[in-house]
């Protein structure tokens, strides 16, 4: 791995001429913590929705020569046949890329009218002893079929699968995934998910530089960040401070959603040309995200190839 070099800040020589001086970084600011391989970043890919939606990511990646070390699904498990997720599990281990699928079914999608509330009410969370049931049969079905990453928006369906998995009912190498709907916003949330099991953590588009160091003081669980986010998500757009929220929060997933774009959970075929264009377009991003990186000189410290996950040894035992 080369070691990232000091990177140049935007605009910086420009407006020193002309008396705008950049303040100078704080190297207590910077993220002492890595990859078990010690990469500072990683690349994330999201809403990848089946085999058709993933030929046409690893594709445009070849194309772009974008490395994609992870692409995560939305929908959920249920929303695939099992010859979907064995050809997905297989195209991914081809390539040494990260699946990682969405466990359901989720409250946004039940019967209850809260979520659709000003309020939002418990938002994404599993309702009730059965939605809660459909999320652990996501979980055995799709490690079953060879997947090894999940992705979890509730933190009960997150306390279960790790007893599951400590218990060994899952394979003891399956990682879960903290979803950026229910991400956490302080050290001390950040914590407790931690510790409920979560080994990657999606945390708001919206928090500050300072969050993420805060964060950083306290764990060292890899974080996953929206670089573009979804208008859901606030449509946040931080491609020039990407160089410094890697220094701030390695070791990081930089994800490349977009913004104006029509939302597709879940998936279906009526929803094909979208999925599809949004899908290349998400590459696209990334490959306009290194770019910006190599102009400042800030594109050292990524995770070589082959691509692992990111390991239970990097995070601190969990108790039952």
């Amino acid at each position: 791995m080369t070691a990232p070099s000091l990177p140049r800040r935007p605009g910086v020589d420009a407006l020193a001429a002309i008396g705008h001086p950049a303040p100078a970084a704080d190297p207590a600011d910077a993220s002492p913590h890595t990859f078990p391989d010690g990469g500072l970043w990683r690349t994330e890919i999201p809403s990848v929705e089946g085999p058709e939606a993933l030929a046409v990511v690893l594709d445009e990646s070849t194309r772009l020569d974008v490395p994609v070390h992870r692409i995560s699904q939305g929908s959920g498990v249920w929303m695939l046949t099992d010859a979907e997720i064995t050809g997905m599990v297989q195209a991914c281990d081809e390539r040494g890329v990260e699946l990682c699928l969405f466990t359901g079914p989720r409250g946004t999608w039940d019967i209850g009218a809260g979520t659709r509330t000003d309020s939002g009410g418990a938002g994404l969370r599993a309702r009730g002893h059965d939605a809660l049931a459909g999320c652990v049969e996501d979980a055995l079905r799709a490690t079953g079929l060879g997947v090894r990453c999940l992705l979890v928006a509730d933190e009960g369906v997150l306390w279960t699968l790790h007893r599951l998995r400590v218990s060994g009912r899952l394979p003891a190498d399956t990682t879960f995934k903290l979803s950026a709907l229910t991400g956490p916003v302080n050290p001390a949330s950040y914590t407790v998910y931690e510790q409920l099991g979560a080994d990657s953590l999606n945390v708001p588009s919206d928090l500050t530089l300072d969050h993420l160091t805060e964060i950083r003081r306290v764990s060292r669980a890899p974080m996953d960040m929206y670089v573009e986010a979804p208008d859901d998500l606030g449509g946040c757009i931080r491609m020039y401070e990407t160089a410094e929220l890697i220094r701030r929060g390695a070791p990081l997933y930089l994800k490349f959603g977009l913004s104006r774009s029509p939302g597709i959970y879940p998936y279906g075929a009526q929803l094909r040309d979208t999925a599809l264009a949004s899908a290349r377009e998400r590459v696209r991003r990334g490959r306009l995200v290194l770019d910006l990186l190599a102009r400042h000189g800030a594109d050292g410290g990524m995770s070589p190839p082959p691509f692992p996950r990111p390991g239970r040894a990097l995070i601190h035992a969990h108790s039952p």
